[in-house]
């Protein structure tokens, strides 16, 4: 059996979405709230998947050093990344793709959550953000991804 907890972690940020060609093209900033699933198939001897406030540590620890009051801007932004280096002191986040909820989450899951849950017995299978409180985005590992990933990484039977 697998049970699932989930931490939410809200910030601030600024981004802009690239070559959108709408009023997002323009920088502006929201109030954030990244929604955490984790997984385990195990409580510890008090109960729990995972401590809260282990993964309060972990996740809220990595968002306040690279995107709490930061700009993220896409890699390919030359003109807003040159535009903030102007700003002193400015903290900027350079991420592969547009700043959307959906890149967000996706690079959340895939990128972020790996690393900072190497060791402790459990995974993040999936991850919300909500750039208002009516719109949200969500990247999720599902089942058949799982079953994937595991079968890429055995080693074929040899009899």
């Amino acid at each position: 059996m697998s049970l699932t907890i989930m931490r939410r972690i809200k910030f601030c940020a600024g981004h802009r979405l690239y070559k959108h060609g709408g009023k997002c093209e323009f920088f502006h900033g929201h109030n954030y709230i990244a929604d955490f699933h984790v997984q385990g198939d195990e409580v510890d001897s008090v109960g729990r998947v995972i401590d809260f406030a282990e993964l309060k540590r972990l996740f809220k620890g990595w968002i306040d050093e690279h995107w709490d009051h930061a700009f993220i801007l896409n890699e390919e932004d030359d003109n807003g990344i040159n535009a903030l280096k102007q700003v002193v002191p400015c903290k900027m986040y350079i991420m592969p793709a547009n700043p959307t909820a959906e890149s967000m989450a996706t690079y959340l899951l895939e990128k972020v959550c790996p690393k900072l849950l190497k060791g402790t017995g459990v995974t993040c299978s999936k991850v919300a953000i909500w750039e208002t409180e009516d719109s949200f985005a969500e990247a999720s590992i599902d089942a058949s991804d799982a079953i994937q990933t595991v079968a890429e990484l055995s080693e074929p039977m040899v009899s």
